[in-house]
């Protein structure tokens, strides 16, 4: 089956400053694939190669097995919708989600069934003649879904969508673009930092870190298998702890005092990764260890435990429960080896067991 994208070798550069290098990449039809990483990773650069909006210095992109790199985009059947909404605020809603079908000069009957769709299934049908200005946050991304679903386009391109919107709006849109794309069954490329929005709405993540691809999998095969350092301090919220120390015949000596024998054979420094949720705490001070509680947040269902080690190293735990602390507390710390992920050599990579 041939993938609705593909990219093949994409580079690009502005000037002496290459910020793509060598980017391979298949989407599937029917696939909502997410970009995600720091600011800066090329996410938002590799969406506008997809549509057009910029050429690439070198590599093919491909749609349904067509290369397409000469082709303008408004030629490409794509739809983007952009983080600052782009609406034209002199016309009414129904305007905005008609003017690009006029332009291509569809018939008034076809124009109108689109956007009558299209308002519908947002749930905008209400507010067809009103102007951005007398709209929400919300009803103002939702128009500008709209004007991309109007035009029917083989895939919709997002670029953080919802960074400009409060965090229960933003909750709310990751819903119903989850439920839109469920509903049309279209390709989707979402762009975001928002590792969160990433979790909770992708079929395939891809994590880009300097302009190349560090890994791509299903939110929780990367939750659960990062395959380096970066991938798992991206992944997560809150971020996995690591705790620095060294690999010698089997056993990992931590420099915040614990040993741990474990089945690996590399030598040489090494970093522990623990996710907050596997950790379990003892008030008694029982464990592997003992921290002291700096700060800790409750919030009813979870409790965030902020503490550290004697040396000062940092250890973030979260409980499934409400627990009564106080700061300066000493509470014990179990780290169960079946929830370790060590990172050593070139690159931090993921070290494998030996059997």
């Amino acid at each position: 089956m041939t993938p609705a994208l593909e990219l093949k070798d994409i580079r690009k550069s502005f000037g002496e400053v290459q910020v793509i290098h060598g980017i391979d990449l298949d989407i599937q039809e029917g696939e909502f694939v997410v970009f995600v990483g720091p600011s800066g990773c090329g996410k938002s650069t590799l969406l506008r190669l997809i549509a057009g909006l910029d050429d690439p210095t070198s590599g093919d992109i491909m749609l349904a097995g067509n290369r397409v790199n000469a082709t303008p985009a408004s030629e490409r059947g794509l739809s983007m919708v952009f983080q600052s909404y782009a609406l034209y605020p002199h016309m009414s809603v129904r305007k905005n989600l008609s003017f690009g079908l006029e332009n291509l000069r569809m018939t008034r009957e076809e124009i109108d069934r689109r956007v009558n769709d299209a308002a519908k299934l947002l749930q905008i049908d209400m507010l067809l003649d009103r102007r951005p200005g007398q709209l929400s946050g919300g009803q103002r991304q939702r128009v500008a879904i709209g004007r991309a679903i109007v035009r029917e386009p083989v895939i919709f391109l997002f670029d953080e969508p919802l960074s400009n919107l409060d965090a229960e709006l933003r909750l709310q849109m990751r819903v119903e673009i989850s439920n839109l794309h469920a509903e049309l069954k279209n390709t989707m490329i979402y762009v975001t930092h928002d590792q969160v929005e990433a979790m909770t709405m992708a079929d395939r993540i891809v994590i880009l870190r300097g302009g190349k691809v560090e890994q791509i999998g299903k939110p929780l095969d990367l939750y659960n298998r990062p395959i380096n350092k970066f991938v798992a301090g991206f992944i997560g919220a809150p971020q996995m702890n690591f705790l620095t120390g060294a690999l010698s015949g089997g056993t990992l000596s931590l420099d915040c005092g614990m040993t741990k024998t474990l089945p690996y054979t590399q030598n040489g420094p090494a970093t522990l990764g623990i996710r907050p949720e596997s950790i379990a705490v003892s008030l008694e001070g029982e464990g592997d260890a003992t921290v002291t509680v700096q700060n800790f947040e409750q919030l009813g269902a979870i409790t965030y435990i902020y503490t550290a080690f004697d040396n000062g190293e940092p250890l973030t735990v979260q409980l499934p429960e409400q627990i009564a602390l106080r700061r300066g507390q000493t509470i014990g710390v179990t780290l169960p080896e079946t929830a370790f992920h060590v990172f050593a050599g070139e690159g931090e990579v993921a070290l494998t067991r030996s059997s």
